[in-house]
């Protein structure tokens, strides 16, 4: 059986909490830069420690006059913004716990966490949520109040707290402990109903702590990042901790149309999201560049890149590749860089497979993505490559203090500070995840020197009916990096062979049609049958077939005239494919595959 341990010295003070650092700021440093929050006009604001923390106890002030006490659970619906940090930290200030909502969900997810939580308190982001929600929020038996971000909810909390002494704050500090729960996180829910992670505080320093470790000079006081990732999903949030804790500047944005231009005048020094964005930020380059009449320059400059990667992961590259590197640096590689603002030194890649060809090629272009693993269980990133031990296509090493272990049928098994405890109110459900100390991750991986590679997840494997174990993971990230293709679904569990069914991008459909002299109105269902666009995506599975043996290899295709979605619940809000929902939504479309 293999097992891998990175050791930590770290020792995390029982009184310790989240909020324990930005209280020694505000004593210590009350000038030292934590946020850039967006003014009215537009423009980037800085926010001080001094500045964040007084205005996190007016908040917190206001939540216990609205009734709020120590370890109750209050909700937060919303997008990504600096007030979603700001009401976080304030109800932590309050003593109190964070149910992370997604802004996405449906009236019948919320109803489900508010009733599971029991949650007293939900604050939501503007008029329109609380309309959609408002029938949920009437039936909530144990929420006492809904407050509205853009109703002005932070002046009104801060009114009514006005009154309240500091000495209560200061009381519920001294009673809280790293062991107290900082938030409740439901796991998105692929099938079945979520169930709700419970992580301490203690969760969250021991992760920021191995973060910080892992990415290096990434997290150096003074660097900063732009959040734009949905917060209620524990990646973004333990990014948005882990900058307060390390003195970070974190800028919020859910402006994704703008990202580009949000990104020119931030000019983060590290990106973080997950790879579908980064595949986005690929595809659009590419396309650009066909559109542009130098998709042979770009083909040129990509298959330079990846061979400089390779080179440099072997030992060096030769003065021919480094001249070629240069020219294209020139050309290629540094508009890449200057669209993520000019001053990114890297990205950190989490929440589903980056892919072995993506990873090279943003290092080889001067972006090198650090690609980790974990889940909302283990707060975030349980494995991680980092600057001084990095290996493309794995999710790196152990971070610090977590060991990992491959169980006899291949299942990742993992233990360490950072792995939470239970699921909230779910005795049976953690019983079965946790055993024997190690928490049973339910994905497929192995261990090279160290290194985690993720090779399936057990809940996904499709078993054909000639009794062949097929993972769809690594076809479907294959297929998905293809600049026509959206999304991609591999089907076959009991059948003959596998198959697939593949969307295409709207965004790239445009620049598509006008190079093969189509108009501008065809229609998606109309391209579905298209003799040029089935050629370019012949390719695109052949691709993908050369990574599999011909057991594995995808034998037919269908091209739907509609993409999976967030809001029709074919995807989860990290854009990851909810099987059960397509497989019941498109049941004819695959039962013709096989017809």
């Amino acid at each position: 059986m293999q097992e891998y341990t990175t050791p930590s010295s770290l020792i995390i003070d029982p009184s310790s909490t989240t909020i324990t650092t930005l209280q020694r700021y505000r004593k210590e440093r009350p000038t030292l830069p934590l946020f850039k929050r967006r003014g009215a006009s537009g423009q980037w604001v800085t926010v001080t420690a001094a500045q964040f923390a007084d205005e996190v106890d007016a908040v917190a002030k206001g939540l216990i006059a609205a009734g709020v006490n120590a370890g109750d659970r209050v909700a937060l619906l919303s997008a990504t913004r600096f007030e979603w940090s700001l009401f976080d930290y304030a109800i932590w200030r309050a003593g109190a716990t964070t149910v992370a909502i997604y802004e996405t969900s449906s009236p019948d997810q919320v109803d489900w966490i508010l009733t599971d939580s029991a949650a007293s308190l939900l604050v939501v982001e503007n008029a329109a949520h609380r309309s959609k929600h408002q029938e949920v929020i009437s039936s909530a038996t144990a929420l006492r109040e809904t407050l509205v971000i853009d109703d002005d909810a932070v002046n009104a909390l801060r009114k009514r707290g006005a009154d309240v002494p500091d000495s209560e704050l200061d009381a519920r500090e001294a009673a809280a402990t790293s062991a107290d729960a900082a938030t409740l996180i439901y796991t998105s829910g692929t099938t079945g109903r979520p169930k709700g992670v419970v992580l301490t505080h203690k969760n969250f320093l021991e992760e920021t702590a191995a973060t910080a470790a892992a990415v290096g000079t990434g997290m150096e006081e003074g660097k900063s990042t732009l959040l734009f990732l949905p917060l209620a999903h524990v990646f973004a949030r333990v990014v948005a901790v882990a900058a307060v804790e390390n003195g970070v500047v974190l800028g919020h944005t859910s402006d994704i149309p703008n990202l580009i231009a949000d990104l020119a005048v931030f000019k983060p020094n590290y990106v973080l999201s997950v790879p579908r964005v980064f595949e986005k930020v690929y595809n659009t380059a590419e396309q650009k560049a066909i559109d542009g009449g130098k998709g042979a320059i770009f083909g040129k400059a990509v298959d330079t890149a990846i061979e400089y990667s390779r080179a440099v992961e072997g030992g060096g590259a030769g003065i021919l590749l480094t001249a070629k590197h240069f020219v294209f640096d020139k050309l290629v590689y540094g508009k890449l860089r200057e669209a993520l603002g000019g001053n990114c030194e890297g990205a950190i890649s989490g929440g589903a497979p980056l892919g072995e060809r993506l990873g090279h090629f943003f290092r080889g272009a001067g972006v090198p993505i650090y690609e980790g693993y974990g889940l909302s269980e283990t707060t975030a990133a349980a494995t991680a490559n980092s600057q001084q031990h990095s290996r493309i296509g794995s999710v790196g090493r152990p971070v610090p203090g977590v060991s990992v272990k491959i169980a006899d049928d291949g299942e990742i098994l993992l233990k360490g500070g950072m792995v939470f405890g239970g699921y909230w109110q779910n005795e049976a459900a953690t019983a079965d995840s946790i055993i024997d100390g190690w928490f049973h991750t339910g994905d497929i991986g192995r261990l090279e020197d160290g290194f985690l590679f993720i090779t399936g997840r057990k809940k996904e494997l499709i078993v054909t009916a000639g009794g062949k174990n097929v993972s769809p993971a690594q076809l479907e990230d294959s297929i998905r990096a293809h600049p026509l293709v959206s999304q991609c679904l591999v089907v076959g569990d009991k059948k003959p062979f596998i198959a697939a069914l593949i969307t295409l991008d709207p965004e790239s459909v445009p620049g598509w049609l006008e190079r093969h002299g189509l108009p501008a109105d065809t229609s998606l269902t109309e391209l579905t049958t298209n003799a040029a666009i089935r050629a370019d995506l012949d390719e695109a599975v052949a691709e993908a077939n050369k990574k599999v043996s011909a057991a594995e290899a995808i034998k037919k295709y269908e091209v739907l005239d509609t993409d999976f979605t967030i809001d029709t619940g074919e995807l989860t809000p990290t854009m990851k494919l909810k099987r059960n929902v397509i497989h019941e939504t498109y049941q004819q479309a695959i039962a013709d595959l096989y017809s």
